[in-house]
């Protein structure tokens, strides 16, 4: 794997572990207000959380495409896919510092 797709294999990563931790504070807050607010909350975090996961077993554990992403996947496209999931991580980390708020 290259430097671009460490990079983007860390951010899944990362996304993952942060939308897991909102994902649990947002269901607590739907729980405890019964409103469509947090509901919508979790539906993004899961919907999301559920898109990184994908990204990462993609890119490390699936036997065909792990080893595809490894060896065919030019540089330019991994650029493109790390620049998507650091920006998407920062946006990540600004939802968890408004929640943590």
């Amino acid at each position: 794997m290259s430097g671009w797709s460490t990079v983007a294999l860390a951010a899944a990563g990362l996304n993952v572990v942060l939308l897991a931790g909102l994902c649990v504070v947002w269901g607590r807050n739907y729980v405890r207000f019964r409103t469509k607010h947090p509901l919508g909350l979790v539906l993004f975090g899961l919907l999301l959380l559920a898109e990184n996961a994908t990204s990462l077993y993609y890119y490390a554990v699936d036997p065909t495409l792990s080893a595809w992403y490894a060896t065919a996947v030019p540089p330019v496209v991994w650029r493109a896919t790390m620049a998507v999931h650091v920006v998407e991580t920062l946006a990540v980390g600004f939802l968890v510092w408004i929640t943590a708020d």
